[in-house]
């Protein structure tokens, strides 16, 4: 099986994937991409948020062209997204695309793929394979008796065989499917059989209720395997939950450093403070602090200081008051209300 430290390495812009790299995230804007000032606006924020390489479609020519002017705001890499017209393609590279994404299946005849191709290779920018459950090819279908691992598998690598026939192999694929156990299986599956890079992603996961959990189910399996050297956690809302959620995934993980990890009790009966409210204000206050550390929010002084004792920092609550904790030692009590800003307090002294 080709884990992630062996397989190619693929260049995007000014980052590295594959190779034992680190696993980058990926989102997608949802603004159009004609669009310039919006869609700037919304790379930026998914900057901020830790977003490492980012996508923009491009159906249309002034799509295509607006990428020139996108790149040249923006600090991460750009990879353009083509469906059915190759010439989108070639217009988003010469117009500086990082790279594209295309399905060579939907986009025409063997010779406006080797156009395709032809740029790319000119330009040094690396392909993404793209294939999906949803537009899989129905001779495939027939063969397997329906839309199944195996038959996405073949269909990316028939795919890649393509591309590679035109002379080119500088390429990441992707095979996604809305079905978190067909498309855990198609990665071990692909995985076997290739060492080109991964993107792996649960698509069209939902919201972010239920597309969080198919997602932190389906990427968790893949990656624990070692597989996968880029993800998206795809959601219908803001793409800046997508990268909060991506984060979180890889840290879970061991695949990912830096920013506070908050851990908090899911309350019970003991519990005489408003934990809920205040578990979620700690997780919004940390997101500004860069520190490798973890802070737990406890809603009771009976199990709290031993239930803390693995983190770092930890706040526990009484009756009306609240204790804090550095390393499993009590350092002071305080009245509930100021839990939160004398934990802010401790963690201003942290970053000092």
């Amino acid at each position: 099986m080709a884990f992630r430290d062996h397989t190619k390495t693929v260049k995007i812009g000014d980052r590295v994937i594959g190779g034992g790299n680190p696993v980058l995230i990926q989102s997608m804007t949802n603004t159009p991409t004609e669009d310039t000032k919006a869609t700037v606006e919304q790379i930026l924020r998914l900057e901020r948020a830790g977003c490492e390489i980012v996508r923009c479609t491009c159906p249309t020519q002034e799509a295509a062209a607006s990428i020139g002017e996108i790149v040249k705001q923006i600090h991460i890499p750009l990879v353009a997204d083509i469906h059915f017209d190759y010439r989108m393609a070639i217009l988003a590279m010469e117009n500086g695309a990082d790279k594209i994404r295309i399905n060579p299946g939907n986009i025409g005849s063997r010779d406006r793929i080797a156009e395709v191709v032809r740029c790319a290779k000119e330009r040094s920018i690396p392909i993404r394979v793209g294939v999906n459950s949803g537009s899989l090819e129905k001779d495939l279908i027939e063969k397997y008796g329906g839309v199944t691992a195996e038959g996405l598998v073949e269909s990316a690598l028939d795919k890649v065989g393509t591309i590679e026939d035109c002379g080119y192999d500088n390429m990441v694929i992707s095979i996604k499917s809305s079905d978190v156990l067909m498309c855990i299986r198609a990665h071990e599956i692909l995985a076997q059989k290739t060492d080109y890079p991964l993107h792996v992603g649960i698509t069209e996961a939902g919201t972010l209720y239920s597309g969080n959990i198919k997602s932190a189910v389906g990427l968790g399996v893949i990656l624990y395997q070692g597989i996968g050297d880029t993800i998206r956690v795809s959601l219908t809302g803001d793409p800046v939950e997508e990268i909060r959620s991506a984060r979180q995934i890889l840290k879970t993980l061991g695949l990912r450093k830096g920013g506070i990890d908050v851990v908090s009790c899911p309350t019970c009966g003991r519990t005489k403070i408003d934990l809920i409210t205040l578990a979620n204000q700690v997780e919004k206050m940390v997101q500004s602090y860069p520190l490798d550390i973890k802070v737990a929010v406890m809603g009771c002084v009976v199990n709290g200081p031993g239930e803390a004792r693995e983190a770092d920092l930890g706040i526990a609550g009484g009756d009306g008051v609240g204790l804090l904790i550095r390393r499993g030692e009590i350092i002071k009590k305080v009245p509930e209300e100021a839990l939160l800003e004398t934990l802010r307090a401790e963690l201003d002294k942290w970053n000092a």
